[in-house]
């Protein structure tokens, strides 16, 4: 597979940038309003390739070796670009992408695509690309050309990150160099009004603040626009998706890795429940809706044995789970305090 549909040209077009209907206040400054003019500008709502999930600008899919990243970029490819439904559930507009698999062989690649599509036709408004310079190198202009002849793109992913990142500026510190380095996706995102996805690791070492585990210094996720972290599950899921972004809300989503087919599928219901055992999901979704409830009529109404439901409580609260109240009384945690 080569990537000759790709051809280099100047990265920056001041035709193809979106602009406010208000007018510069000062000629060739572009990006400076006063006040009362930048107040008055409307501006375009956000693209967004995956509702709340995936919006136009750089989007950082962080994971730790052999979780499934790959599995799940390509997978979101092929779902935008034939506009189905991504996740399995979530309705996306179709539109062209732009996908870039840099780890990967055209064999690999068609044997992946043919366990997703699963018999379904492969969609034709997807591109996919095993080469590509990196991006301070010619790698922006290739992408930026492909973008040119497909104005509805709806998705670029570059997986990985690392192979396009090029080498750092002489001089700069490693933060400076990590912010630079994402600086170059932003521009192509910022300046076609896209969603593009930069494949990316996780630390070794774990932490309280799963932002700190993405590989590389704080300029990585500091310069994307939103982070996506992949990990793996506990409990009924296989993975739990966490998110945070300038224009996306914060959240976390278990998700369940569908072998057989190689697809990421979302799971009902808030994350907590599918991240913990089977008992303790099944009182975590009573005790939600019957908030002050006790052990003993927990486990008249679930089936649970009473001995098991006293101490499965005492042991969710002891892990934040649960909330104690007054008289052995139960109630869930406030998601928005976890308390």
């Amino acid at each position: 597979m080569s990537n000759t549909h790709l051809t280099a040209v100047p990265p920056l077009f001041p035709s193809r940038r979106r602009s406010s209907k208000a007018p510069l206040p000062y000629a060739g400054l572009n990006g400076v309003w006063t006040a009362d003019q930048l107040m008055a500008a409307e501006f375009p709502e956000p693209k967004w390739a995956v509702l709340g999930i995936l919006s136009e600008g750089v989007n950082l899919l962080a994971g730790p070796p052999k979780v499934g990243k790959s599995w799940m970029a390509l997978g979101l490819g092929l779902a935008v670009a034939a506009g189905g439904e991504a996740f399995g559930s979530l309705p996306v507009e179709g539109g062209p992408v732009l996908y870039l698999a840099l780890e990967d062989t055209a064999r690999r690649l068609q044997i992946r695509m043919g366990k997703l599509l699963g018999g379904q036709p492969a969609p034709s408004a997807l591109t996919l690309t095993t080469e590509c310079p990196p991006l301070p190198q010619g790698g922006a202009e290739m992408i930026a050309k492909w973008l040119d002849r497909n104005p509805q793109a709806r998705l670029v992913v570059i997986d990985v990150f690392a192979k396009v990142r090029g080498a750092a500026p002489i001089g700069a510190s490693a933060y400076d160099a990590d912010y630079a380095a994402v600086g170059h996706a932003k521009q192509l995102a910022d300046h076609y009004s896209v969603c593009v996805v930069l494949v990316h690791h996780l630390r070794k070492a774990s932490s309280d603040d799963w932002l700190t585990e993405v590989s590389g210094t704080n300029g990585i996720a500091g310069a994307a626009d939103a982070t996506l972290v992949l990990k793996r599950g506990r409990g009924q899921a296989d993975g739990v998706l966490l998110i945070t972004g300038r224009d996306v809300e914060e959240a976390e989503y278990a998700l369940s890795f569908q072998k057989d087919s190689g697809a990421w599928q979302l799971l009902d219901g808030p994350a907590e429940d599918h991240l913990i055992g089977d008992t303790r999901a099944v009182i975590l979704r009573y005790v939600r809706t019957h908030p002050g409830v006790r052990p003993k009529q927990l486990s008249e109404a679930t089936g649970i044995d009473i001995a098991l439901a006293r101490k499965t409580c005492a042991r969710m609260a002891d892990d934040h789970q649960l909330r104690r109240g007054p008289g052995g009384a139960y109630f869930a945690p406030d998601r928005r305090t976890g308390e």
